[in-house]
């Protein structure tokens, strides 16, 4: 599946977009060789954690080839992760930087960088089947974090699909809400995005953020299947 969604020509504004920007670089990494490709999820295929996110940045995930890999979310997240116990390292910077998670797995609802970090609906349609397929094939999870309001509607979109769910319009995006479904679903905690538009403005400090993750790793530990 990851040689799938590395190939993926799908959404023609996406692929003309990420191409584009892998051309032009930002004068901080011109000595890069861009990624501008889509971006697959990334971590242990025995998780009980999946962490999802928006989509990979223009100049993160799309340079580097790893989600929230290179830029300031993934600074925090990685953080966090190995704070938890989640990761072997604190910071997370190329695919080559030696980082592997234990019990956790991170991804995004489009794999794609799209401009102004905004996907269409035909984007995330176009995309969900990937994350459907990791969830079939992520057989131990336990819990779900989903970062930003987005990622959030994404999952239950697809347990709302599978006839999981009846409706969506019960579940409520606020950070640290917690939905609980019957086994084997994992529960599902929302989060802010660790965003730099949310950590500079105070809406999500470290410490919100780590809470999250603990507090996740609790149920990893708890939870039965």
């Amino acid at each position: 599946m990851r040689q799938e969604v590395i190939v993926c020509t799908r959404c023609p504004r996406l692929v003309e977009y990420r191409c584009r920007v892998a051309q032009q670089k930002r004068r901080a990494y011109r000595d890069w060789e861009y990624w501008g490709k889509p971006v697959p999820g990334f971590g242990d295929p025995k998780a009980r954690l999946l962490v999802l996110g928006l989509a990979p940045a223009a100049h993160g995930g799309n340079r580097t080839g790893r989600v929230f890999t290179g830029d300031s979310s993934g600074d925090l997240l990685f953080a966090i992760l190995y704070r938890t116990g989640f990761a072997n390292l604190p910071h997370s910077v190329s695919r080559n930087d030696g980082l592997r998670l234990k019990g956790a797995y991170v991804t995004a609802s489009v794999r794609c960088s799209p401009p102004g970090n905004k996907p269409l609906p035909s984007e995330f349609r176009n995309c969900r089947e990937y994350l459907e397929r990791e969830l079939n094939l992520l057989r131990s999870l336990r819990v779900v974090v989903a970062l930003g309001k987005i990622a959030f509607d994404t999952y239950l979109s697809i347990l709302r699909k599978r006839g999981q769910i009846a409706s969506c319009s019960r579940f409520r995006f606020g950070h640290d809400a917690v939905y609980k479904f019957p086994p084997p679903l994992p529960t599902l905690i929302a989060s802010y995005h660790p965003s730099r538009q949310n950590t500079q403005t105070g809406r999500l400090t470290h410490r919100m953020f780590l809470d999250i993750f603990k507090k996740a790793k609790s149920y990893c530990q708890s939870e039965p299947r």
